[in-house]
């Protein structure tokens, strides 16, 4: 559905915000720092390939700062238009207020709001226009003042540290939610940052880097990621199952039997990784077995299924890629429903949750449990998306986010030996909608489990720590 016009008085309004800007010369050194800090979370969830477009630019400002490859600005005034083109000579410029939105033909990686809400005249007309500049990829980020942060405003106004603007609206994270799916945005990710926006000697660096991230309520600036809510019509997609396997012998037959087709068509794509059992023999001859079922085989040359999983996938043929785990604990027989949630749009990246439905009873010991529930709280917290559990083996996503993941890996480096948080990261990081799906956990039959329990464990924490450095502790 096509946005309504804006309205008469609306109208009015715009003229006199517009009015106002056009005197605007320039911002304040307090401003300056501001846009520095603002710009350190923005560079933090724009890779430096994307297209950007700011509706609400300004003067160029907050692009000047983006890393981005191709930028582009909206402003209803035309002299900060002019103003921006000065300062940003390589990018776009358009005069439009946000409400009036048009740029025929053009579509963004992502698109900005920054603090345009906190002076919209019809903030749901502004949500429903970024659709016309929106592919199903797009990611909306939006950045909106804390309402707690009202007196400190007012007050950094009165003292001529912020410029006087026009009167501000105050949206709160769920009045921003709501007007979101009023206009056909979902909710990915929401988190406050910001606890000290302006230098003083290194101290907002401890402040917004270390300290911001425990006391997120208290923070200035509400940060939202959001995508165009998708067609949930199916399309029907090839799939490729990828099954790391180390001395899982007595498993294979069933892996092949029992993992439905899905889709097109379903390959399986066995990665034997130097096992001590016969695993790469009954490997061979299940394949022999079974010639009219598509199935790969390979070695690995590396060590560790994080590897496994990436060799599997470097051969891997279908649009949806799939990692089954060979241990076969995680029934083949749910593949489905991953395959239906990632096709159908509802999410980017499935991830099984054993933590929902009740185990077999020697399924997971006791303190892996409480290991696991420990890392969802966690995650849930490091990623802003809520991850019950993070080490369940079946994960799904499509080649397409997959090789977006690949090709941003350098941000983390080759540091996951599991596999598990170098994909929840690197889908984090690409702002990826992530759903976790309950699986029933079952007891394997076959074999002896490869998790070393205290030694793995202290890697994963490690590996965490590390991670939070690069998502949540940003100076």
């Amino acid at each position: 559905m096509n946005p309504s016009p804006i309205s008469a008085s609306k109208r009015e309004q715009l003229n006199r915000i517009c009015d106002y800007y056009e005197q605007q010369k320039g911002i304040t050194k307090a401003a300056e720092d501001y846009r520095d800090i603002l710009a350190q979370y923005y560079n933090l969830l724009i890779p430096a390939s994307a297209s950007v477009l700011e509706v609400g630019c300004g003067g160029g400002d907050l692009l000047l700062r983006l890393h981005a490859k191709s930028k582009s600005g909206v402003d209803l005034s035309p002299a900060q238009i002019e103003r921006a083109k000065e300062r940003v000579p390589r990018c776009e410029f358009y005069v439009q207020a946000g409400e009036e939105l048009s740029l025929p033909g053009r579509t963004f990686d992502h698109v900005i709001l920054s603090e345009t809400l906190n002076l919209a005249v019809d903030v749901q007309l502004i949500l429903q226009r970024l659709k016309l500049v929106s592919s199903p990829q797009t990611r909306l980020i939006v950045n909106v003042y804390n309402a707690l942060w009202r007196p400190l405003v007012s007050l950094a106004t009165a003292l001529g540290l912020r410029m006087r603007h026009p009167e501000s609206n105050w949206l709160s994270r769920d009045t921003l939610t709501g007007l979101l799916s009023l206009a056909g945005w979902e909710l990915i990710r929401c988190e406050s940052r910001i606890l000290f926006p302006v230098k003083l000697l290194g101290l907002e660096s401890l402040l917004n880097g270390f300290v911001a991230p425990f006391l997120s309520p208290l923070c200035l600036s509400l940060f939202v990621v959001a995508r165009p809510i998708p067609d949930r019509r199916p399309n029907e997609k090839s799939v490729s199952v990828v099954i790391p396997a180390r001395n899982e012998a007595g498993n294979i037959e069933d892996a092949v039997t029992r993992t439905p087709t899905m889709g097109t068509w379903t390959e399986l794509i066995f990665v034997e990784g130097n096992s001590t059992d016969n695993t790469w023999e009954t490997i061979q001859q299940v394949k022999a077995k079974h010639p009219t079922r598509p199935i790969k085989i390979l070695q690995q040359s590396g060590k560790g299924k994080g590897d496994a999983v990436r060799a599997g996938f470097a051969v891997a043929e279908g649009e949806i890629l799939m990692i089954l785990d060979a241990d076969l604990t995680v029934p083949p027989e749910e593949l489905p429903k991953f395959y239906d949630a990632v096709v159908s749009g509802v999410c980017e990246f499935a991830n099984g949750s054993r933590l929902v439905y009740p185990m077999d009873e020697k399924a997971m010991q006791f303190l892996n449990l409480c290991a696991n529930k420990t890392f969802g709280i966690l995650f849930s917290w490091l990623l802003g998306q809520p991850i019950r559990d993070t080490l369940c083996g079946t994960k799904v996503l499509t080649k397409e986010n997959y090789q977006r993941i690949a090709e941003n890996r350098s941000y983390f480096g080759d540091f996951d030996p599991f596999g598990d948080f170098d994909l929840l990261f690197g889908a984090s990081k690409l702002n990826l909608k992530i759903l976790d799906l309950p699986i029933r956990y079952k007891e394997r039959v076959y074999g002896q489990t490869n998790i070393q329990r205290w030694h793995h464990g202290w890697l994963l924490l490690e590996m965490l720590v590390f991670a939070a450095r690069k998502l949540k502790f940003v100076e």
